[in-house]
């Protein structure tokens, strides 16, 4: 609870009551790669009961009972609210994330045993170093749901028979989230997406051929994994929650485990990810037949990437990225899990403060433009000083030699360019926006030279550091030293450095030669 720490034990209908009601703090149980996961299984279910309930969002109910009808009128074919219990014996009805099978012959299927919930989730680790496999053995409830939702919403290509969702670009791509909230406490960023979806609804309808009367919960249909049982977009609510593998919970001795099957076929036709995914950013101006890049890759979520991502014509904004429902100060979050083949790189998670002005810029048509020439220029600018870093570091691993440098050498520079990267990415959209408050273009042209005046000296000491921290005879050094000074600030102020960056304001070219 968030007003008094306490923990609480709550049905999903007083979950919503009390994302509403502004009460939960936290879900305790929650590991920080199913937050998007979680927080997006919240947002469709809510805004698809809404809106079978004829409300609009603009008057959320509060009371715990109100969302236990509208959750039970998406699944008005099963009154013993078997698709709301983790564990259904009979496997011709579904439960929770769990597809019933057209018969109860199909039970051989599930041959694959997993007892714990982290086992079943998406985070698999080549090497079982970064997190341990099947470690969760006194599991509660809990787990298992966020385990569950975490695997049938997010999970990609698992090899053979294994296939991923719908909502992914590619079965080596990821769901990545990529949305703005006027604040990260979880009930305020629940209600602010809920409601903003609603209102984009009749959006997705129109741009995409979506059923407004279509399966919402895809596990109440029955699937035995066959080709022909594939589902297409045209049999689905814009909003659907998605599942992608057949699995079954069952208890034993007071505790629960799992059985898993393999399926000949995806759920979902496969439509390269073009799902109206709220969150997610796809390739604006790729090939229709061909499929979409994932918007995080090997980059993550560093400053270059993001700024991309809220400004790029190439990539198509997601519904949630939009800020005409906040008035205020506003936050960019940003997750995903970075996939490759036979497993998952890890998970990245980045929360942005965007002012007020900021926000209002965006909101405009010319706004992304104006913010994406204003970041694309420091970012290159950025790319300049750390070119500059690596050449200074790379003669001085040569000794000094001016007959240019090896592939080796060159290597050498890459900590301290990484080093480098990191301090410019911990205040790059802070001294964006100072910038972007500035009404008069010389007060603009002083913080664009106080930015790059403050990076240049970072890197000069990271230079420093590198020179006293790299082997080089001690007959060379000062040669060597001297050597990669020069090289450093030769780069910068050469015409393809950023030589006006670095003379005094009001100084000419010609008096600063």
């Amino acid at each position: 609870k968030a007003d008094s720490g306490e923990l609480v034990t709550a049905t999903l209908p007083q979950v919503y009551a009390a994302l509403v009601a502004d009460d939960v703090a936290s879900f305790p149980a929650l590991r920080p790669h199913q937050r998007h996961a979680w927080h997006a299984f919240l947002v469709q279910l809510g805004a698809m009961a809404l809106h079978r309930a004829g409300k609009d969002g603009s008057d959320l109910p509060t009371d715990a009972g109100e969302w236990d009808a509208m959750i039970r009128d998406l699944t008005p074919d099963w009154p013993d609210d078997e698709p709301w219990q983790l564990v259904v014996e009979d496997i011709t009805k579904p439960a929770f994330m769990q597809p019933p099978a057209s018969s109860k012959d199909k039970e051989g299927d599930f041959k694959s045993a997993v007892v714990t919930p982290d086992e079943l989730d998406i985070l698999v680790t080549s090497k079982n170093h970064e997190l341990k496999a099947a470690m969760a053995a006194e599991s509660s409830p809990d787990d298992w749901v966020f385990a569950l939702v975490s695997l049938q919403t997010m999970e990609g290509y698992g090899g053979a028979r294994n296939y991923g969702i719908s909502r992914m670009p590619s079965g080596y791509g990821n769901r990545s989230a990529f949305s703005l909230t006027p604040s990260p406490n979880p009930s305020n960023h629940f209600r602010h997406d809920i409601t903003t979806s609603l209102k984009q609804r009749d959006l997705l309808l129109n741009e995409y051929d979506f059923s407004d009367t279509g399966i919402s919960v895809v596990w109440t249909i029955p699937w035995d994994g066959r080709k022909a049982e594939k589902l297409a977009i045209t049999d689905l609510d814009p909003f659907y929650i998605e599942i992608c593998r057949r699995v079954r919970l069952y208890a034993k001795a007071g505790a629960i485990s799992s059985v898993r099957a393999n399926s000949d076929d995806r759920r979902i036709t496969d439509y390269k990810g073009l799902m109206g995914d709220l969150w997610m950013p796809v390739g604006n101006n790729s090939n229709p037949r061909g499929t979409p890049p994932a918007f995080l890759g090997p980059r993550r979520f560093n400053y270059d990437r993001v700024a991309q991502g809220l400004t790029s014509p190439d990539w198509k904004r997601p519904s949630l990225l939009d800020s005409s429902n906040i008035s205020g100060d506003s936050y960019l979050f940003a997750r995903g899990m970075v996939r490759g083949e036979g497993g998952t790189n890890g998970y990245h998670e980045r929360i942005v403060p965007l002012r007020q002005r900021t926000l209002q810029v965006f909101g405009t048509p010319q706004g992304p433009s104006l913010l994406g020439d204003l970041s694309r220029e420091r970012i290159d600018q950025a790319a300049i000083v750390q070119r500059a870093l690596r050449y200074g570091i790379a003669i001085f691993a040569s000794g000094g030699s001016d007959e240019g440098t090896s592939e080796e050498q060159r290597s050498r520079a890459r900590p301290w360019a990484d080093k480098l990267n990191v301090i410019i990415d911990e205040t790059f959209f802070r001294d964006l926006q100072d910038e972007l408050e500035e009404d008069q273009e010389e007060e603009k042209e002083r913080k664009r030279r106080e930015w790059a005046s403050r990076i240049v000296g970072e890197a000069e000491g990271l230079l420093e550091e590198a020179i006293a921290s790299l082997p080089c005879r001690y007959v060379m050094r000062y040669k060597a030293k001297a050597a990669a000074q020069r090289a450093f600030w030769g780069l910068l102020r050469s015409s393809n450095g950023i030589p006006d960056l670095l003379r005094p304001t009001g100084e000419s070219e010609k008096e600063g030669q």
